[in-house]
């Protein structure tokens, strides 16, 4: 009975001892967590996209073309005389829409102070006005993570204002060439938004404005009417006098301000 009780007395010092030991083990630790970094939004890519928007007359010369026609021209019915005035106003404001502009809804309006035989009168300043323009720019600027502040400048070009003076002495090259600059701020969403309808890298907006100055070059030499015989008249014919506003031709001068709307391609 003895040896049985020094028997269990034993096996229980063994089983305390064992329990202090394992106490002191190293416990198993879990594995630390997996650290996946955020990507770094960058403005690197290809982009497509649209913009609308509007135009505004930049011209710095806006002085009326005036000229006094006589019974000498086949302008005036005979034995009259009358005087042609063109307001050259507003002649580069309008709708922007992409590379469409609707410019030049006044060019050419002018108001007269007799009766005329004429079927067509022009403006001898040839006033500007354009159907579409188009840009080649590069753009520099600082990037507050998505959104980007830019300065922007280069090539621009555009036709169409001069298609109304289709004379034989006249320029029938409508296409300018010139430069644009400005500026704008862009804002790139998250690429879940719900305006990603193409699953690009990231859709962005923005609002931008831009001069543009484009060389109108030697447009409507001098030839500004056809009469009812279908003769050309212009300011060297007899009884034709230029009373004001010389014979200028202004540059195609014009500010947009527009909103944007861009699809990135590309980098994240």
């Amino acid at each position: 009975m003895k040896s049985f009780l020094r028997s269990a007395t034993a096996l229980a010092g063994i089983a305390i001892a064992g329990s202090a030991f394992a106490a002191d083990l190293p416990r198993r630790q879990a594995p630390p967590p997996v650290f996946v970094p955020v990507p770094v939004f960058t403005w690197t890519g290809f982009y497509a996209g649209f913009n609308a928007g509007y135009g505004f007359d930049a011209s710095s010369n806006s002085q009326p073309t005036v000229i006094g026609v006589n019974g000498a021209s086949t302008l005036v019915l005979p034995g009259t005389t009358a005087a042609i005035a063109f307001s050259n106003g507003q002649s580069n404001d309008g709708f922007v829409g992409g590379q469409y502009v609707d410019f030049g809804r006044e060019r050419n309006r002018f108001s007269a102070t007799g009766p005329l035989a004429a079927q067509q009168v022009f403006n001898p300043a040839g006033v500007s006005g354009l159907d579409y323009f188009g840009t080649v720019r590069g753009r520099l600027g600082y990037a507050f993570d998505r959104t980007l502040v830019y300065g922007t400048g280069g090539f621009a070009y555009g036709s169409g204002g001069g298609r109304d003076f289709g004379l034989t002495n006249s320029s029938r090259d409508d296409f300018q060439t010139g430069w644009a600059a400005g500026g704008g701020i862009e804002y790139a969403l998250p690429t879940d938004s719900f305006l990603n309808f193409f699953r690009s890298s990231a859709v962005t907006l923005k609002v931008e404005g831009l001069y543009v100055n484009l060389d109108r070059g030697n447009r409507n030499n001098g030839v500004f009417a056809v009469n009812n015989a279908g003769q050309e008249v212009s300011l060297t014919s007899p009884g034709v006098v230029l009373a004001s506003g010389g014979r200028q031709v202004r540059d195609t001068e014009f500010a947009v301000v527009r909103a944007g709307l861009n699809y990135k391609f590309g980098s994240y």
